[in-house]
């Protein structure tokens, strides 16, 4: 089981929602706006620095916990709808997950997800 924790530009969460709920067997997903920022930006052309320690941006922090085979399918998806080729378009992070527990079942393990 892994847990996919992507953060992407705010104003791309519809169509990064509208993307995952197209993808078979996904179970559901969490999201959260928060604040961050990152150190540096750099494209071919220009190199920004987020120097303004109170600098930071609204994003949106995107959670899923779902089966290893769904992995890379969910990735393309998040990265495909996240991208806009522009400086902060964000991150995905793959975790591994050791237990899942469903608490109205008892149910444990990738049933559970």
């Amino acid at each position: 089981m892994k847990k996919i924790k992507a953060y992407i530009k705010s104003h791309r969460l519809s169509e990064v929602t509208l993307a995952l709920h197209k993808v078979e067997n996904l179970t559901g997903m969490s999201v959260t706006e928060v604040k961050g920022f990152g150190r540096e930006c750099v494209s071919d052309d220009h190199q920004h620095h987020n120097d303004d320690p109170g600098d930071f941006l609204m994003i949106s922090k995107i959670e899923i916990f779902c089966t290893d085979a769904m992995v890379d399918s969910l990735i393309n998806t998040i990265e495909k709808a996240a991208h806009t080729g522009l400086c902060g378009d964000g991150k995905i992070y793959v975790l591994n997950v050791e237990q899942a527990i469903r608490i109205s079942t008892g149910e444990r393990g990738e049933i559970a997800v």
